[in-house]
This record gives C-alpha cells, structure tokens and sequence, in this order.
C-alpha cells in the first residue's frame, strides 16, 4: 500500500495559527514597538515640522508607512484585529479542553483524594454516624451550591462545592482585553480628530480634520454667543470661557459655557476649548473733535459703514483693522483704518491707534478723530473629538475589574466530611481544595472544623 500524504483541514490550519503562544507574543511585541514609534515621532504635527526635523527622505517614507498617525493607520488597526482573533480563538480553545470542568450539572467527587489532602482536621463526637450525617448535611447543604452524600464502608461522606463559575475568571479577563481592543479599533476607524475656529455671534457646521485636508460637514450647526477671557497680573491667560449653543435646522437645541477640560457632548462628538484669538472689531464709539468750534461728537462706526458728520463736516468710514500697524518704522500696535471724506474735498487715509488717543492731532486737520471705546472681538478654537468607541472601552474597563476580582479574590471550592464509627463514638474528617488560594482554604477548613464541634 503506497503512503498517502493527507494535507490538514485549511480551517485546522488557521485554527491553529491563531491558538498559538508564538503568534500572541509577535503581536504584543509588535504593539510594543509600534507605540513606542508613536512615543518617540509626535503624532498628528505638522507636516512642516516632520519635514524640518526629519528631512525630505525620511518624511516620504514615514508617510508612506502612516508613522505620523500611525494609531489609524492600517497595518496598526490589522495587529489589533490579529491580537482580537487571537485572543478569541485561545480562550473558545481552552474552553472546549475544559468544558468537562466548567459545564457540570452534577459534581463527582472522589473520596480519595480527600483523604490524600495534607492538611485535614479531625475531631470525635458522642453521637452515632447516622445522627452526626443528618445535622452536618444540612448544614453543608445551606453553605455549599452543590451537596452529596455518600455510603462509606464505616461510615458516611458528605460533600460539598460552590465557585465553579469562578473558573471564569479568567476568560472574563480576556473578553475586558477583547473589548479594550474593539473599542480602540472603532474609535480608530469610525471616530475623528479636528479643529474649527468660530468667531463671536457666527455658527459653523463644518469641521477640519487635523493635518488632513478633509472637512467633517455636521448635521447640526455650533454657534458661538460669546467669549470670555480673563488675565493673571503677568499677563497669561487664566480662565478662557465659550457660550456655545447647539442649533438643529437653525433653531436652539442646548447651551452650555465650556472652559478646559469641560467640554459641550452632543451626537457623541466633543468640543473642547483649546484656544482663542483676536479678530477685526466690527464696531467702535469715536470722538470727533471740531477744532475750528472746539464742540465734540460721539458716534458709534460700524466697519464699512460709512457715516455722515454733523456740522457738515463730511463723512467718515471705517475700512479695517489691523492687529499691529506702523508709524515711520515704530511698531503702534492695533489701530483702525478709516477714511475721511471732508464736503468738496478728497479722501484721507485715517490711522487710529488704541494706544494713542491723540495720534490724529499730528494730522493737524480741522478735525481730529479718536477711539474712545474698543470692544475687542474674539474667535474661539475648539478641539474637537468622536470616539463611537469610547463606551465598548468603558465597558472593556469595568469587565476587567470584575474580571481580575473574581480572578484573584475567588476560587472553586470543594469540602469532604467523613464521618466513621469509632467504638461508640464517630470520627469526623474535615478536608477541602481549592484551585486558588489554598493556605485560604487550608483556614476555611478549620473554621468551618470549629463551627460543626460547637453544633454537636
């Protein structure tokens, strides 16, 4: 008869593939490795600074390897479904070659491994077997999940068990790990990282992803009421607040004030507040002095708005405003640019510094312009952030907890009380096992030994 070779099941294979401790430690390895990459190269900078600090040849191949947002990359999203199916794969593996210890409706116990125990605990009663059986047996019965009695030659067994379920422990552990993965892999696919910036009293429905020349449209509209900053003595930002509201089809669904670290939730998307920064006044109240009738006017000017001057003094408007001008080579700082248009005459150009009120008598015109009150205008920028995974993780974590509890805090216990005849007294046997903690159980047995001496 010629030898046959008979290739293994295709399913066998990749069963066994992903049962093995090899595969496992090349995955957390790998994971290891990757995420120190992702600790040493900054993620999400930049693509400015990656070329600055790397130079051009190493910026094209980090891109091309996905090293700057490696956490989406797709060969870091496939070792996490590796390292899922693996985990899977061992624990459904370990659970079928234990299914004759885990799935049990009725435990067997053997004698004789209770009495091979080192540590038993021994004491002799005046009533018969029979009498010491019927009052331990239900005592035990209350204590224990399962409880059996067994005829022996001299006497009786009476067993008990509870804590088989604990065995599981352990694969609860592994389906807290499974779900960490899942979440962080949703989170990966399915979630995003941007930015927008919104100036006082305008809304946006669009968001800019980071580093990516992508816009995330929303089905609902974020509007800023308003912001507010406020200083330390030195200068530095101490507190900076947005008023934002949320707008469905353009009418008002919530409202909140954020600041750092209390961010607005809604849709499962998160807005953050992250920065600020000035933008053009729309607005200023201006003081019009008349030198020729020493009389002055207030007025407030709306920015491309021109306005007209009393005394037939002409017209005024404001063009711009600029966060930092100058004079002759001299930094003046943020200032208005207007244009005077006197009756009959041409166009000036008009610079208003907030710094110097009186700047515009140098103009030495008949009449002399300042800002009397500047509201400064600000844009809020707010980091935002959607993670649909974030509950699978919370959940992942609070399985794991309960997990490593039952793990490290509970066992699978069995007791064995023998009782035999001794002349005209009984001899009762106390043992018991555990498949955790045994100096624990070891304490157990002469605490359950000292309760069953007080009852008889």
């Amino acid at each position: 008869m010629s030898n046959q070779v008979i290739s293994a099941d295709p399913f066998s294979k990749i069963w066994n593939f992903f049962t093995s401790v090899k595969l496992t430690i090349v995955l957390l390895l790998s994971l290891a490795i990757t995420s120190i990459i992702g600790t040493l190269i900054p993620q999400n900078e930049d693509p400015q600074a990656y070329f600055e600090a790397f130079g051009g040849v190493l910026y094209q191949l980090f891109n091309l390897l996905d090293l700057f947002d490696m956490y989406h990359s797709w060969w870091f999203q496939l070792l996490i479904v590796l390292l899922t199916a693996n985990i899977i794969v061992c624990s459904i593996d370990r659970i079928s070659s234990n299914r004759r210890i885990l799935f049990v409706r009725n435990p067997s116990f053997r004698l004789p491994r209770f009495r091979n125990l080192k540590h038993r605990q021994e004491f002799t009663n005046a009533h018969t077997p029979q009498q010491l059986k019927d009052i331990f047996q239900a005592f035990i019965a209350r204590r224990f999940r399962h409880s059996q009695v067994e005829a022996t030659e001299n006497g009786f067994a009476i067993y008990g068990e509870k804590g088989r379920w604990t065995r599981f422990g352990v694969y609860t552990v592994h389906l807290s790990v499974v779900l960490l993965l899942i979440g962080g892999l949703i989170g990966s696919i399915f979630g995003f990282d941007g930015f927008v910036n919104i100036a006082e009293g305008e809304s946006v429905n669009q968001i800019r992803l980071r580093n990516k020349p992508q816009m995330v449209q929303l089905d609902f509209a974020i509007r800023c009421d308003d912001f507010d900053v406020s200083f330390y003595d030195t200068g530095a930002p101490k507190e900076f607040r947005s008023s934002l509201t949320v707008l469905e089809q353009g009418r008002p669904v919530l409202n909140k004030d954020i600041i750092v670290n209390d961010p607005l939730r809604y849709k499962g998307i998160s807005f953050y507040q992250a920065s600020y920064g000035n933008l053009p006044s729309n607005e200023a109240v201006l003081s019009f002095t008349n030198n020729n009738t020493g009389k002055v006017y207030k007025n407030k000017a709306t920015m491309n708005q021109p306005m007209q001057l009393p005394e037939n003094l002409g017209t005024f408007e404001i063009k711009n405003f600029l966060q930092s001008s100058e004079f002759r080579g001299h930094n003046i700082g943020e200032a208005y640019i207007g244009v005077l248009t006197p009756p009959g005459g041409d166009p000036v150009q008009i610079t208003l510094p907030l710094r110097f009120p009186t700047f515009d008598k140098m103009r030495k015109g008949n009449l002399v312009i300042a800002v009397v009150e500047h509201v400064p205008r600000f844009y809020t920028g707010l980091q935002v952030g959607k993670d649909p995974g974030v509950w699978v993780v919370y959940s992942g974590f609070i399985l794991m907890i309960i997990g490593c509890y039952i793990t490290f805090f509970m066992s699978h216990q069995q007791i064995c009380l023998e009782i035999v005849a001794a002349g005209q007294k009984s001899r009762v046997i106390v043992a018991g096992t555990a498949n955790k903690n045994k100096t624990g159980m070891e304490t157990k047995v002469d605490r359950l030994t000292e309760k069953l001496t007080q009852m008889v």
